[in-house]
């Protein structure tokens, strides 16, 4: 493809050496440099990229893109400076790809929790209408049936835009993807066409990266108010900040609510740990999950369909017929006659939906028993908050280790713990082990009992000091019961 062609709607400052050339591949990571490809050096929050230039050069490259020329230049390399090269490699790979989402419909979903099960389950329900679709998510991506392993929640905007191109190839009509903040602030997803917008909810997390709350906040709005006019924008109105996301957009707001008046209003009828019997709008449906939170998110989940033109009634059908996403309330029963939920909740405010939930269903029946760790590296802040929620809402906890990553676990727990008093104390047991965690939560559970496995959900490894070790706590759960 034509250098021209791709630079067409980026701003440039300064560009030595011709831009009638052709060029094969564009990176962000000089490692991956071929022959003829563009190089963009990103100044990341560690490394520069520009110190990785003459790298790129030697490998292949022949075009740098950059916010400073090097002093020595190459005759046969084209530079072109830029004020901000994240600001445009969005861009670039959108052109450098084929424009993929003028060619799919792509629904973003935005928020604290929900979007891994509403990506998902409307990429699930799309692909049993007939549609070819593709689905961009924490767990995993997916370009119709086929599995694209993901290490991120949004990925590069250069990885990002070459499977948008693959699914578009492949004709897929529709696109589900989970937008991160982080996405957003690094305008991974610049350049990209939304059709649509869905928010979920939000609360304290990330605030490593944002710093506050109120910078996590403007990133989510920022995607709204990025949506053209031709788009819808579906936000919960239950969420105190529902409103303020949308209120800057130029698409179409809808509102969707399980407690108030809403485009599209929902009521749990019936709950229970093998699902709920549910009102939309009217129109009853059950459904297999667990959870008023999945009441709001299966409602997101139908207004989005309705919204993309399907009948009401179809699209409760499908409803009827879906499976919970994995690692999101997924229960096991052991032969003792408890229950057991593994759930991927990793911030105070999902332990918090979680466990009452759990309360909800249980009807104080049985005990609450919750492992709960926190990760390395990452919003120290809210360690000690989730420590409160869990005993808040617990009989006993058991706080153990998560992916520690390149911290110490007993470090990791030591702060979990100062969020406690005394009388807290009584009932929490710290083990750093988490298999060991999970074994005595199982052996302190008697009939009617819930016992709740929180943090990692679906993920099928533990992160300590930079390798990522086998360890799924469903696969821990099933062995425990195998044994029972």
């Amino acid at each position: 493809m034509k250098l021209q062609e791709i630079i067409k709607d980026i701003t440039t400052l300064e560009v030595v050496g011709t831009t009638d050339k052709e060029v094969n591949g564009i990176n962000i990571d000089s490692r991956l440099v071929e022959t003829n490809h563009i190089f963009v050096a990103m100044r990341g929050t560690q490394i520069d990229g520009h110190t990785f230039i003459p790298k790129a050069i030697e490998k292949g490259a022949s075009v740098i893109i950059c916010e400073k020329i090097p002093e020595e230049k190459k005759e046969e390399i084209t530079y072109i400076k830029v004020t901000n090269t994240e600001d445009v490699v969005g861009k670039l790979a959108t052109h450098f790809y084929g424009d993929p989402t003028k060619k799919i419909d792509l629904i973003g979903v935005t928020g604290t929790n929900g979007k891994t099960t509403i990506a998902t389950l409307l990429y699930n329900m799309f692909r049993q209408f007939g549609y070819k679709c593709g689905l961009l998510s924490t767990v995993c991506n997916y370009i119709d049936g086929e599995a694209i392993p993901t290490d991120h929640t949004t990925p590069d905007p250069i990885t990002l835009n070459q499977l948008l191109g693959r699914m578009a190839d492949e004709g897929c009509k529709y696109v589900f993807m989970e937008v991160s903040s982080h996405s957003i602030a690094q305008k991974r997803i610049g350049g990209l066409r939304f059709v649509g917008g869905i928010f979920t909810n939000i609360t304290r997390d990330h605030l490593d990266y944002h710093k506050t709350f109120e910078n996590y906040l403007k990133a989510k709005k920022a995607f709204f108010d990025g949506l053209l006019p031709s788009a819808f924008a579906l936000t919960n109105k239950d969420d105190k900040n529902g409103m303020i996301m949308t209120q800057n957009t130029k698409a179409k707001i809808y509102t969707y609510s399980i407690k108030g008046m809403a485009d599209f209003k929902g009521k749990v009828l019936e709950d229970g740990f093998d699902g709920m019997f549910l009102d939309f709008n009217n129109r009853e449906v059950n459904v297999q999950f667990i959870g008023r939170f999945n009441a709001s998110n299966l409602l997101a989940v139908y207004a989005t369909a309705c919204i993309l033109g399907k009948k009401p009634e179809d699209v409760l059908l499908q409803l009827s017929t879906l499976h919970p996403v994995a690692g999101r309330l997924d229960p096991l029963h052991s032969s003792k006659g408890y229950t057991a939920l593994v759930d991927y909740a990793h911030t105070p405010d999902a332990l918090m939906n979680v466990l009452s939930t759990i309360h909800e269903v249980n009807r104080k029946k049985g005990k609450v028993i919750t492992v709960i760790g926190a990760g390395g590296n990452r919003d120290h802040g809210k360690r000690p908050i989730m420590a409160q929620e869990a005993v808040k809402q617990s009989d006993k906890v058991i706080i153990t280790s998560d992916n520690p990553r390149f911290e110490e676990p007993q470090s990791i727990i030591n702060d979990m713990l100062t969020g406690l008093t005394p009388k807290d104390m009584n009932k929490v047991i710290s083990i750093v082990d988490r298999k060991e965690a999970i074994k005595t939560a199982c052996m302190l559970a008697h009939p009617d009992d819930v016992v709740l496995v929180a943090g990692k959900g679906h993920e099928n490894y533990q992160e300590i000091k930079g390798v990522k070790y086998h360890f799924d706590d469903k696969e821990i759960l099933r062995n425990i019961f195998a044994n029972e």
